[in-house]
C-alpha cells in the first residue's frame, strides 16, 4: 500500500513538473512571437495557451469552461491564434480559474481530440481591433437573392449521381465536384473553347434568376456559361483570377446549401475575408474581378463573427471579442459568366493574359553608376512621393517617442533642420526650438505649409543652408531611399556640414533585421486596418498605436496560424545579392530577403491634386475612375544591416558616433560634429 502511495506521489510530481515546463515554454513563446509578457503575481487577466480559434476551440466552448470560475468581463480570441485571453471581475476569480485549469485536459468539441490548457497571468493585454475592412472595389454581396424554395429547386436540378449528361461536362476534381453548362472550362489551360459550345445551353431553371439579375442591374449581359461547384467540408479552391481573355467583366456566383468564407487578396498582399451567406449572390466587376485573387481555403471550420449581425455582413472583421468557429456544411455554387469574344483591354496589364508583353513596365535593375542611381530614385522615390503625398501624410501622425525625446533634450533656442521632413510631424514637437524642414516632395512641403511650419523643397544631397549654422539635425527614414553606398554616405556628410562643432544629428533608417533579440518589430506584427484601435484587458489608459513606427505603414496582413508550443526555430533573413539582377518586390509585413528592393504602396482614395477637395475626387467603387485612382506604387529602399549605418558614419573624419541603437525595426545613430 505504501509503495503504491509513493508511486502515485511520484506520478503527481512528474505531472506538475511537466505542466510547469510547458507553462514556462508558453510564456517564452508568447513573448518571442507576440510581445506578450506573462507575470508571476495574480491579476484579473489570464492568457490560455492551446485554447484558441487556431487550434479548434470555439468561443461557445471556451466561454462555458471559463465561466465556471467567476464573472467573465472579457473574452478575446484572436483569429488563427492558438491562445485566448480572459479577464475576470476579480483577481480571486482569475486565481481560482488558474488553479483549476492550468494543465487540465479538455476535449475539443466536434474535433474528437484532447488538448491540455496552460495558463499564465498577464498584467494587461492590448489587442488591435480591426476597423471593418471594405469590400474590394467592384465587389457586392446581395443577401437572400432567392427564396429557400428556389434554392431547393436549383439544388435538385443538378444530378451528381446519374450517368454523365451529354449536355454538360461533369468532373470530380481533387477538391470538389464540378459541372459545366454552355461551355466547358478547361483546367489544363484555364480557358474555354469558344468554338465548341455544349449542347443544351444553361439549365432552364436559371432563366428567371438571371432575368432578375438583369432587371436589378447586377449584370448587363445575360451569361452563356455556368460552372456548378460542390464543396464538402474540408474542400476548397486555390486562389485564382478568372482568365481575362475567357470571360467578360461581370462574374456572379450564387451560394446554395451553406454559407462560406471566401478569401480575396490584392497583389500588394492586402487580404479580405468575405462571408457569403446561404442564398446570397456574389458580384465581381472591375478591380475585384480583374486584379484580386479569390479562393476558398480547404478547411472544415471558418472563423466568423459570433454575433448574428456579424454573420450577415460581407467582410469578416478581426474583432477578437466577437469571433468564433463555424462548422462548414456542403455548399454548392452556381457561377455565371459571359464568354468573351474579343481580347481583354482592361487597365490591369500585369495580370492580363490578353496584354502579356504589351508595354509592361519592367522592374528596374540595381544601379551601377551615378546616372542610373539618380534615375532610379527619380522614378521610384521622388515621383512616387509626389503621387502618394496626401495618403502618405494621413498615415504619419504619431511621432516616434525616442525622436521626441531627442528633440526635447535640445537646449532652448536651438536651430534644428529636419532634412526629409515629410508632412512635418516633428517640426512642432518642441516650441522652444527654431525648426526648419526640407523635403524633395513639393506636395509634402505644401502640407507642411498648411500646418504653418517653415519648410522648403530641396534634395538631401544638397541642402541650401549655410555650413555650421545648425545646432542639431534629424534625418528620419530618408537615407534608405538612396540607392548607392556613395550617395548614402554623401547624405550623411551633408548633414554633418550643416552642424556647428558640438552639434548633433539623429539618423533613422529601416533595418534588415525586423526581428531583433527574439522580438518582432511592429511592422511584422501589425495587422491590416487595425492601426488606430486596440482593445485592452485590465485597467489603464489605452495608448495610440504608433502606426507609423516603420517607414512603410500601408495596410497589409501577414497573419499565420502557428502552434503555440511548436519547437521549430525561426528562420533568419538571408540577404540575397541583387547586383546584375532586377530589384525584387517585397511582400509587405514579411521579413526582408534582400537589402535593395521595391516596397509596394497601395494608394487609397486616389492622388489628390492641389486645390481639389477629397469630395471632388471620389468615384463609385468599381468604376473605371476609381480603378484608375487606386494604383499600386513601388518605392525603392536599401534596408540596413546591423552595424552598417554606424560604420558609414565612422568613416567620416568630421563626426563621432555618440550612440547607436535599434528602435522598432530601425537602426539609429546619434552623431556629434567634431
Amino acid at each position: 500500500m505504501e509503495v503504491k502511495t509513493s508511486e502515485d506521489h511520484l506520478k503527481v510530481h512528474k505531472m506538475k513538473k511537466k505542466v510547469l515546463r510547458k507553462q514556462v515554454r508558453a510564456q517564452h513563446t508568447l513573448m518571442r512571437h507576440e510581445g506578450i509578457e506573462c507575470i508571476s503575481h495574480a491579476t484579473q487577466s489570464l492568457v490560455i495557451a492551446n485554447a484558441g480559434l487556431g487550434n479548434g476551440m470555439s468561443r461557445h466552448q471556451l466561454l462555458r469552461i471559463v465561466e465556471e470560475y467567476g464573472l467573465v468581463e472579457t473574452l478575446l480570441m484572436p483569429p488563427n491564434k492558438p491562445y485566448s485571453f480572459v479577464k475576470y471581475g476579480t483577481t480571486e476569480e482569475a486565481k481560482k480559474a488558474f488553479d483549476a485549469l492550468n494543465g487540465k485536459e479538455v476535449a475539443l468539441e466536434d474535433f474528437g481530440q484532447n488538448i491540455v490548457l496552460y495558463i499564465n497571468f498577464v498584467e494587461k493585454v492590448f489587442w488591435q481591433n480591426a476597423v471593418p475592412p471594405s469590400l474590394p472595389p467592384g465587389l457586392m454581396v446581395i443577401e437572400k437573392i432567392i427564396s429557400p424554395e428556389e434554392e431547393r429547386r436549383m439544388l435538385e436540378s443538378i444530378d451528381w449521381i446519374g450517368d454523365e449528361d451529354t449536355q454538360n461536362a461533369q468532373k470530380t476534381l481533387k477538391h470538389r465536384r464540378v459541372k459545366h453548362f454552355g461551355y466547358e472550362f478547361c483546367y489544363d489551360n484555364n480557358n474555354v473553347d469558344k468554338d465548341k459550345p455544349l449542347p443544351g445551353g444553361l439549365p432552364e431553371i436559371c432563366d428567371l434568376f438571371l432575368e432578375k439579375c438583369l432587371r436589378q442591374g447586377y449584370i448587363k449581359h445575360k451569361p452563356d456559361q455556368l460552372t456548378v461547384n460542390q464543396y464538402e467540408p474540408g474542400q476548397g479552391i486555390p486562389p485564382h483570377i478568372d482568365t481575362h481573355s475567357a470571360f467578360e467583366d461581370e462574374i456572379i456566383s450564387l451560394s446554395l446549401g451553406a454559407e462560406i468564407v471566401m478569401d480575396f487578396k490584392h497583389p500588394d498582399g492586402h487580404t479580405v475575408g468575405i462571408m457569403l451567406p446561404r442564398c446570397s449572390l456574389l458580384v465581381m466587376t472591375g478591380e475585384s474581378r480583374y486584379l484580386w485573387t479569390h479562393g476558398i481555403t480547404p478547411r472544415k471550420y471558418d472563423v466568423i463573427q459570433a454575433s448574428e449581425l456579424g454573420q450577415k455582413v460581407g467582410t469578416i472583421t478581426a474583432d477578437v471579442g466577437d469571433l468564433t468557429l463555424n462548422r462548414r456544411e456542403t455548399r454548392t455554387s452556381f457561377t455565371f459568366r459571359k464568354v468573351r469574344r474579343s481580347p481583354c483591354n482592361c487597365i490591369y496589364p500585369s495580370v492580363c493574359d490578353s496584354q502579356k508583353g504589351q508595354e509592361r513596365q519592367v522592374q528596374p535593375s540595381f544601379p551601377h553608376n551615378e546616372m542610373e542611381a539618380s534615375k532610379l530614385e527619380q522614378e521610384y522615390v521622388h515621383k512616387v512621393y509626389e503621387e502618394i503625398a496626401t495618403h502618405f501624410s494621413s498615415t504619419r501622425h504619431s511621432p516616434w517617442p525616442r525622436i521626441v525625446e531627442f528633440l526635447r533634450s535640445l537646449p532652448k533656442g536651438s536651430i534644428v533642420a529636419d532634412v526629409g521632413c515629410g508632412n512635418g510631424k516633428y517640426l512642432g514637437i518642441n516650441e522652444d526650438l527654431y525648426m526648419v524642414g526640407c523635403d524633395r516632395s513639393k506636395n509634402l512641403v505644401d502640407i507642411c505649409g498648411e500646418k504653418n511650419f517653415q519648410a522648403f523643397v530641396c534634395d538631401a544631397l544638397s541642402v541650401p543652408i549655410r555650413s555650421g549654422s545648425c545646432d542639431a539635425c534629424i534625418s528620419i527614414a530618408v537615407i534608405h531611399h538612396f540607392s548607392t553606398v556613395e550617395r548614402r554616405l554623401a547624405t550623411i556628410r551633408e548633414l554633418a556640414r550643416l552642424l556647428r562643432p558640438g552639434g548633433t544629428a539623429l539618423i533613422y533608417v529601416w533595418a534588415m533585421e525586423q526581428e531583433y533579440k527574439k522580438q518582432k518589430s511592429k511592422y511584422l506584427k501589425e495587422k491590416n486596418g487595425s492601426k488606430d484601435k486596440k482593445e485592452e484587458i485590465n485597467t489603464g489608459t489605452a495608448q495610440r498605436l504608433l502606426s507609423d513606427q516603420m517607414p512603410d505603414s500601408s495596410s497589409q496582413d501577414s497573419a499565420c496560424s502557428d502552434r503555440l508550443l511548436d519547437d521549430s526555430k525561426d528562420e533568419g533573413c538571408d540577404a540575397k545579392p541583387v547586383a546584375d539582377s532586377r530589384l525584387p518586390i517585397h511582400t509587405n509585413r514579411t521579413s526582408f530577403h534582400s537589402q535593395d528592393l521595391l516596397v509596394p504602396w497601395h494608394l487609397k482614395g486616389g492622388p489628390k491634386k492641389k486645390g481639389e477637395s477629397v469630395d471632388t475626387m471620389s468615384f463609385p467603387a468599381g468604376s473605371k475612375e476609381s480603378q484608375e485612382l487606386s494604383p499600386v506604387f513601388h518605392r525603392y529602399y536599401h534596408v540596413f544591416r546591423e552595424g552598417e549605418l554606424e560604420a558609414a558614419c565612422r568613416s567620416l573624419d568630421c563626426v563621432r558616433v555618440q550612440k547607436s541603437y535599434y528602435d522598432q525595426g530601425n537602426w539609429c545613430v546619434v552623431l556629434e560634429k567634431l
